[in-house]
């Protein structure tokens, strides 16, 4: 098959784009950094992508709430053209703002963005902390179908954010979460076992790090892998134990999925 596309979004306020697009590369795609206006001009062309990855940052300096104009933007300009990306079968992976931005949306919790479904089953609220929580974590995967990390796997990943509390509308919502296989990802210590803050930095429901569509082909997550893609990223790479970029997992897992697709 050809490399496949993959689309970095970004936006006024967007400052991860660059090192997003770099760990596309990285794993093989063809990636290209966009700005959501060119999208919104001309969203067919949306189509000729096979992944979409909205980045980290602060877009639109976060104004009324994290993620919600651009995600407002994408409820009622792009609804029809990303609920279409995903039933064809594609991927997207929104990285902390952009995670903000597809629970927003509401590609997240259910992969369906809809101008008139106002109300959304989870948000990502402040953090418990009260403060903006710069720190690197450890995270384990725990959803089966998941595509970009396997169930089990522990990795360490730095976050970087103020509003990153998982909260769901109610324990029902949180209950079909679990029964769907989407808690893809929760925080934990480097043994993998779950803890109070700073293992669980932001006070997270159920220590939720990242969740995924019923697909699990779309991803949101607040850490950021894309800032982990060579272990010279880890600060204790030089004391010779760190084998592995962690970050550098999710993007490669991505390609594979796409090239056996």
């Amino acid at each position: 098959m050809s490399t496949p596309k993959a689309l970095v979004l970004r936006a006024a306020g967007t400052n991860c784009d660059r090192e997003s697009e770099f760990a596309l590369e990285q794993a093989g795609f063809e990636a290209q950094r966009v700005h959501v206006f060119r999208i919104m001009e001309n969203p067919a062309a949306l189509a000729e992508y096979q992944f979409l990855v909205i980045p980290g940052g602060f877009s639109y300096g976060d104004d009324v709430a994290a993620g919600k104009i651009l995600a407002n933007q994408m409820i009622h300009r792009l609804a029809e053209p990303l609920n279409r990306f995903v039933a064809d079968g594609k991927l997207v992976l929104g990285i902390c703002n952009g995670f903000q931005v597809l629970i927003k949306s509401g590609l997240l919790p259910w992969a369906q963005v809809s101008p008139n479904a106002l109300q959304r089953d989870a948000t990502l609220a402040w953090n418990d902390s009260g403060r903006f929580e710069d720190r690197w974590v450890h995270l384990r995967a725990d959803s089966d179908k998941c595509v970009f990390l396997p169930k089990g796997e522990v990795v360490a990943l730095p976050i970087a954010h103020g509003e990153g509390k998982f909260v769901p509308a109610n324990d029902e919502v949180l209950a079909k979460l679990r029964d769907n296989d989407q808690l893809a990802l929760r925080y934990c210590d480097p043994a993998g076992r779950p803890g109070e803050y700073p293992i669980n930095p932001n006070g997270s429901i159920d220590d939720v790090a990242g969740l995924c569509d019923p697909t699990g082909r779309v991803l949101g997550l607040m850490p950021h892998p894309e800032r982990f893609v060579d272990i010279t990223h880890h600060p204790q790479w030089t004391r010779g134990n760190v084998n592995r970029a962690d970050g550098q997992l999710f993007f490669q897992r991505a390609y594979e999925h796409l090239a056996k697709a």
